[in-house]
């Protein structure tokens, strides 16, 4: 159960809006999460805590290819990431990092920013505690979730041929 205080944000937020092209030089997720989003929102890194969760609207992490924004995302805090819809490579990067994301519409456009939810991923349901509401978002299949549990791609590679 992930529990957290929502950070909203609208539709086609882009990689260049979650971390700046001009912090690329450096693959350190510490130095990354210092700059998530300070071409938004430049209170986001002085207010966000540990397990806040992130609301976007459609098409969230629009752009490059770049890992650096799921990294940005995982290091400054975030548990996890809500949207209408990805843009399907930071769909794809995201679960590689270990970065849980969910895509419900209904959600992305009931909560509000600062609204405090709690969320089963397992399951797919989405509190928000706030509003006394519920959505229900489309679970991962058993392997993404073991991906995500693993904190990523390569961890659970390792775990499984260990395994073996």
């Amino acid at each position: 159960m992930i529990t957290g205080k929502v950070f909203k944000y609208k539709d086609n937020i882009d990689t260049d809006l979650i971390i700046p092209a001009r912090y690329l030089n450096t693959d350190d997720p510490k130095e990354l999460a210092s700059h998530c989003f300070e071409d938004l929102d430049k209170e986001f890194i002085s207010s966000v805590k540990p397990g806040d969760i992130i609301v976007g609207g459609k098409n969230f992490g629009c752009g490059s290819s770049r890992e650096h924004a799921p990294i940005a995302i995982k290091a400054a805090g975030i548990s996890l990431v809500i949207a209408h819809s990805y843009a399907r490579i930071f769909y794809r990067n995201a679960i590689n990092i270990g970065l849980p994301i969910m895509e419900c519409e209904e959600a992305a456009v009931d909560i509000d920013e600062g609204d405090k939810i709690t969320v089963d991923i397992g399951l797919g349901i989405i509190n928000n505690i706030t509003k006394n509401k519920s959505y229900h978002a489309t679970p991962f299949p058993q392997f993404m979730q073991s991906i995500i549990n693993s904190q990523g791609l390569i961890n659970y590679i390792k775990r499984e041929t260990n395994n073996e």
